[in-house]
């Protein structure tokens, strides 16, 4: 739930509008709100009338916070008595890149505090780029008796000891997920802190844990588990451990293996193979570290039914990646090493015709002189052969204006288009223009696009195309690119739908931050950094508009005339009290 929407249900019932009686009696009410999943749905039903209002708020269980200084917990808790359910989102997505100074925030301790006092039956927690430490771990652990699921995304300050402490104390655990985190890892002795009588864990990924595990314990705990569909191991895991699990667990439907690279007997190829192939429920496949060529038939069995096939660990071939797509016609999301090249590329293009996202890494997001890498040439494949294509990710070290319409006349569905072309301003490399054409042709034909990254030279025609076009863009990610603040301008006056708006190394200006004062209140977030915004230009915006937070980032906590890294956003708890120096409240 977005601030404002919090804030409009808050005040709502107070409305001569919303003072109508609903004709339905409660238990109905309740019954046909509860089959409502989206969180945005819920917030409008909630704004018809009083009764609307009381039975969304009793009824609801789960609640989504885009940003954990938008709202307090306590006004949370006071909102919705009843939730069992919660998802929390913490930094900008700028700390990804270390553009975040240490110690910034989102600390989930406070949270946790008012959760266990007013939720103490809550099950699932969710958080995303959220600092939570080992002490807030084990107070979670034993803070809920009938704690189910926790899901830890690009957080950080944790330990594999808190992990330990979950596992000690969560008798009624079916979730555990690490995914991505900055974890200090000090040994897998951790999973054997699951009790030998414990056997409800459903989900479990350590795939980002570095040190070895303690394979004995996993394997019995894998054993227990009838119910495990998901196991994302890491690294440390070898093919002949991995052949062990499986024996153990037929039912899973996500499997991320660790590293496929060990060298294995005839036998025990034979044996990993059948493993494999008992695994008739599979949809999902990733890991695959190291993956050598020779090993990656025996997943050939399991390809069939796959719907998900995450290769972003494994530096395959064109080759490799072509054998292995061959047995995997039901493809819809596909993530690649740039690796693959054009040629690897092309094999999507022919092998998979129900693909619907694709995203391509960099092996070496650092390399400057990239000796492999994709180009317009592979996308353009991907895009005659994949006609349902609808989010792309793709990091290239080329790409062409014609090249682009191209792809978006073939697919003209996108939802999401992010395209980084890895070397900042980089103009049409066949006709030197600007790239203002391609991103003009895809906000003109794709009308249902809701995220895009733009990247290359660009001019602020590309920013006209964007407002004028694009009605129902939700996220903007702006790098390197525009030429003046009208560019910003045009963006904020035309993208009525825009909610997060991400910009570095561009050069928008006062005029280009305070031409948003009429949209930020209703956008959850706006980033800017290394622009030419000022410190009087950002308290100028804090005057004018008070219920917006705007935090100016300096490293040495100086109030020089520069704003380094602005972040604003709309808060119904005001200014948060956690600030580090190096973060200034206006």
């Amino acid at each position: 739930m977005e601030p404002s929407e919090l804030k409009r249900s808050k005040d709502s019932p107070n409305s001569d509008e919303s003072t109508r009686r609903s004709s339905f009696p409660d238990e109905v009410l309740e019954r046909v709100l509860s089959l409502l999943k989206s969180h945005r749905d819920r917030s409008s039903v909630s704004l018809v009338c009083k009764d609307w209002y009381n039975a969304e708020r009793w009824s609801r269980t789960h609640v989504f916070i885009g940003n954990c200084y938008s709202v307090s917990p306590e006004i949370v808790a006071r909102r919705f008595p009843k939730i069992r359910s919660v998802t929390l989102k913490g930094k900008p997505r700028f700390s990804d890149f270390n553009l975040v100074p240490e110690n910034w925030g989102a600390d989930i301790h406070a949270w946790l505090v008012v959760f266990a006092a007013k939720y103490p039956f809550l099950e699932e927690l969710r958080l995303k780029r959220m600092a939570i430490s080992d002490e807030s771990l084990e107070f979670l652990a034993v803070s809920f008796p009938n704690f189910k699921a926790l899901s830890l995304l690009s957080c950080d300050g944790f330990s594999t000891n808190g992990l330990a402490a979950i596992a000690t104390h969560c008798k009624n655990l079916t979730e555990l997920d690490i995914q991505e985190n900055g974890i200090d890892d000090k040994g897998g002795s951790w999973l054997s802190c699951f009790p030998e009588s414990f056997t409800s864990l459903e989900v479990l990924n350590f795939a980002n844990l570095s040190s070895d595990i303690n394979f004995d314990a996993l394997e019995r705990l894998v054993g227990r588990c009838k119910l495990m569909r998901v196991l994302k191991l890491n690294r440390s895991v070898s093919l002949e451990q991995l052949q062990r699990l499986l024996v153990n667990a037929p039912q899973l439907a996500e499997l991320g293996t660790g590293s496929f690279s060990e060298e294995l007997s005839f036998r025990q190829y034979v044996e990993l193979e059948s493993a494999l192939s008992n695994c008739k429920n599979m949809h999902t496949l990733s890991g695959l570290w190291d993956a050598k060529g020779i090993y990656l038939p025996a997943l050939y069995p399991v390809c069939t039914h796959l719907t998900f096939l995450n290769l972003s660990y494994a530096a395959l071939r064109s080759d490799e990646l072509a054998k292995l797509l061959a047995h995997c016609p039901r493809l819809k999301r596909l993530w690649v090493l740039d690796t693959v090249e054009d040629k690897g590329l092309e094999a999507v293009g022919l092998n998979c015709p129900l693909l619907e996202e694709l995203r391509v890494f960099p092996a070496d997001p650092f390399d400057e002189e990239i000796i492999h890498g994709v180009t317009e040439a592979g996308f353009l494949a991907v895009s005659f052969g994949c006609p349902r294509l609808h989010y792309v990710l793709y990091f290239c070290c080329q790409m062409t204006n014609a090249a682009v319409a191209t792809i978006v006349q073939n697919c003209p569905d996108f939802t999401h288009f992010r395209l980084c072309i890895m070397n900042p301003g980089q103009p049409d490399y066949i006709t030197n223009e600007p790239m203002d054409e391609a991103f003009g042709a895809v906000v003109k034909t794709c009308t249902k696009l809701q995220r895009l990254s733009v990247s290359g030279r660009l001019t602020d025609l590309t920013f006209e195309y964007i407002g004028r076009y694009a009605k129902n863009l939700e996220t903007l990610s702006v790098a390197f690119a525009g030429s003046s603040d009208w560019g910003m301008q045009c963006v904020m006056g035309g993208c009525s739908k825009l909610r997060k708006l991400e910009i570095r190394d561009c050069p928008f200006g006062n005029a280009a931050l305070l031409s948003g004062l009429e949209k930020y209140e209703s956008m959850r977030s706006l980033w800017m950094s290394a622009c030419n915004v000022t410190m009087n230009g950002c308290r100028l915006l804090a005057r004018e508009m008070p219920r917006l937070n705007v935090e100016v980032m300096k490293e040495d906590g100086s109030d020089d005339s520069q704003a380094d890294k602005v972040y604003v956003y709309r808060s119904i708890a005001g200014p948060r009290r956690d600030a580090p120096p190096s973060v200034l409240t206006l």
